[in-house]
């Protein structure tokens, strides 16, 4: 089974708190790290924006990639929101097995 690590870039800590717990509450990931305050540079409608936001970090199966997109995109605050998901290729065997009890299976 793949596993894969999931950036997601909120507004702030309250929504990323927010989304984090709901993809947990729902075994869809199994867990949830939020890093508070940083800065984002980026092109938004033809300008350069800075803004404050927070990261959300996830670990969960990419077999649930497609219904973790959904769910991020149907209650995120950003028309797009940053989600990306990165394999796993490395991952300690009882970080895994707990891993995989805490996701739902499809």
């Amino acid at each position: 089974m793949k596993v894969i690590f999931l950036y997601v870039t909120c507004k702030d800590r309250d929504e990323a708190l927010s989304i984090g717990k709901l993809l947990v509450q729902e075994h869809l990931v199994a867990c949830a790290n939020i890093v508070e305050s940083m800065d984002s540079i980026y092109w938004w409608n033809s300008e350069i924006q800075v803004e404050r936001e927070a990261i959300l970090i996830m670990k969960s199966r990419q077999d649930l990639f497609t219904q973790i997109n959904d769910k991020i995109n149907s209650v995120h605050s950003y028309d797009t929101p940053c989600i990306v998901a990165v394999p796993i290729d490395y991952i300690s065997e009882t970080y895994l097995s707990w891993l995989m009890k805490e996701t739902k299976t499809l």
